[in-house]
């Protein structure tokens, strides 16, 4: 069996972005047994005619945005309820310009952009995949994907795509990153939610799932029998369990530093102590 290309496995669906292939793949999942692939071209073609028609001037864009059909954040890529919604992406603004004009390098303009499409789409109840970003600003998904890991290390925070809402792809999973802030940089739960867009309750299961793992881990720390025991995806859990190796450095860490303070109070207090009785034969 010949294997498809690397290439056209990663970019063959981003065709559906577009009108024709969206309405043919309309026609072709709404009504598999009324039109063959002939038909359903034609019809969209017939279709394509009547919305130019029909279609308002797009006057409200500004120079430098554009549409783009992403996916609706309430569903999954490849799913069978998949849904691509329209949204318009700011690819270069004036202020990008003021910042080259002014010597700012043009990596961290392009780091900039990134993560503006980025909240611009999930402000528009979409999310975008570094492959789409890709495809805008003609870059590999592997470089946007290294530009949007970079400017979340350098700003602190953690931006909206579908690889983490939905654990796709190699990234880390959101609910780790979420989980993270909360048991070892000690972050209140509500001030997350603020600061990754999540609701109270999102933030309160991924805790719970944690704690869930952490329990049975005691137990058996087979990435197989939680992900049984539990029901959630083994790289999430994969993640959780080192989450958890490090919150037990930590608290190592702590306990050290502890015991190192308590250790220097007590030999203070024997100084003191030796001092007095001294003082008093005197």
């Amino acid at each position: 069996m010949i294997e498809t290309p690397l290439s056209q496995r990663r970019y063959e669906s981003a065709r559906k972005r577009f009108l024709k292939p969206a309405i043919i793949s309309f026609f072709a999942r709404e009504f598999p047994r009324f039109f063959g692939p002939m038909i359903r071209e034609k019809l969209a073609d017939e279709l394509i005619g009547l919305l130019d028609g029909l279609s308002p001037d797009s006057q409200r864009l500004e120079p430098g945005q554009i549409i783009w059909n992403a996916l609706d954040k309430k569903t999954r890529a490849g799913s069978a309820k998949e849904r691509l919604i329209p949204v318009i992406l700011s690819i270069i603004t004036d202020e990008d310009i003021k910042l080259l004009s002014a010597g700012v390098a043009m990596s961290k303009i392009t780091k900039r952009a990134i993560a503006r499409v980025m909240r611009e789409a999930y402000a528009q109840g979409a999310l975008l995949s570094v492959r789409d970003i890709g495809l805008l600003i003609l870059r590999d998904p592997s470089s946007v994907s290294s530009m949007r890991i970079a400017y979340e290390k350098e700003h602190n925070c953690l931006l909206p795509h579908s690889g983490i809402f939905h654990d796709m792809g190699s990234c880390i999973s959101h609910k780790t990153s979420i989980v993270r802030k909360v048991t070892i940089d000690k972050k209140d739960p509500a001030d997350v939610a603020r600061e990754t867009n999540h609701s109270q309750e999102s933030v309160d299961r991924y805790l719970n799932d944690y704690n869930k793992v952490k329990a049975i881990c005691k137990l058996n720390k087979d990435v197989d029998y939680i992900h049984v025991v539990t029901g959630m995806a083994k790289h999430v859990i994969k993640q959780y369990l080192n989450l958890l190796d490090q919150e037990s450095e930590e608290c190592a860490k702590k306990d050290q530093k502890g015991f190192f303070v308590l250790e220097q109070n007590y030999r203070k207090g024997e100084q003191n102590a030796t001092h007095v009785s001294v003082s008093r034969n005197l």
